[in-house]
């Protein structure tokens, strides 16, 4: 090669190399690490949850984001990499992060992410505030380090929210910033009316709880589908795609079917107001 041809080489090695320099600037903007979702599991612990359920739904997730089409959706994103929080969650009070804001950007993450979760120790606790979950969760966005092209909060439970304000509320604050909701409501278990259950908990979470641009949930009517649901929904999440009709319910049906704060007003009958 040439003199003239090695500087041709030259600059346009150079030429390459602040376009990367470029985009890793624009990755670290204002100190954010750029990602395609962030993502909050807003997960129930509530006494309504037996260790059987718990069990299953952590173990669900485990499988999820450790499984191949998980991985194969990570990489489709512009940026291949996620921020995902695991957050625990009863009464209005009572939210605690089990595993705090964490990259996923490949096999090993996931990994690791799987097993700090499947090295948490259970635990549960009393009421149902999924508006508390909610609210918790609108807040671990702030100040989190990232800057992603989606923010989602995604909630599974066994019941309605019967502590705190209405769910309504909250969903629709949450949704005003920008944030989508959407759910993985658990109707394994018969309905238990000592606990405060309704028959149509999938309804409910499509009329008050999910809500947002693209937002839909997985019901979740057997222990064999939990994993399948979990891994779809992650799925359908982290790479943006559009909803199956076969498998998901999108947000907010053109008339409620249920009552919003049912779950208030069954805790009022037990308690006898």
């Amino acid at each position: 090669m040439g003199r003239q041809g090695f500087l041709i080489s030259f600059c346009i090695g150079c030429a390459a190399l602040f376009v990367l320099l470029g985009q890793a600037t624009a990755q670290a903007k204002d100190g954010k690490v750029q990602v395609d979702v962030e993502l909050v599991l807003a997960v129930d612990v509530s006494y309504s949850m037996d260790q059987e359920e718990q069990k299953l739904q952590r173990n669900g997730y485990v499988e999820a984001i450790t499984s191949a089409d998980f991985l194969r959706a990570l990489k489709s994103g512009p940026t291949g990499k996620v921020a995902i929080a695991y957050m625990e969650w009863a009464s209005s009070s009572d939210q605690k992060i089990i595993i705090d804001w964490s990259v996923i950007d490949g096999e090993g993450s996931a990994r690791a992410f799987a097993d700090k979760l499947l090295e948490s120790p259970y635990r549960r606790a009393s009421r149902t505030s999924i508006a508390g979950a909610i609210d918790f969760s609108v807040h671990m966005f702030d100040g989190n380090g990232f800057d992603g092209g989606r923010r989602i909060i995604d909630v599974s439970g066994d019941g309605p929210n019967n502590n705190g304000r209405l769910v309504t509320a909250a969903r629709d604050e949450a949704v005003a910033q920008g944030i989508t909701l959407n759910g993985l409501p658990l109707l394994i278990r018969p309905t238990r009316f000592g606990y405060m259950d309704i028959e149509n908990l999938d309804e409910y979470y499509a009329d008050c709880v999910i809500g947002g641009a693209g937002a839909f949930m997985i019901p979740v009517k057997d222990d064999k589908a939990f994993v399948d649901a979990t891994r779809t929904k992650l799925v359908l999440e982290v790479a943006g795609l559009g909803r199956p009709a076969r498998l998901l319910v999108p947000a907010q049906a053109p008339e409620p079917r249920v009552s919003c704060s049912i779950g208030e007003s069954l805790w009022h009958q037990r308690m006898g107001n």
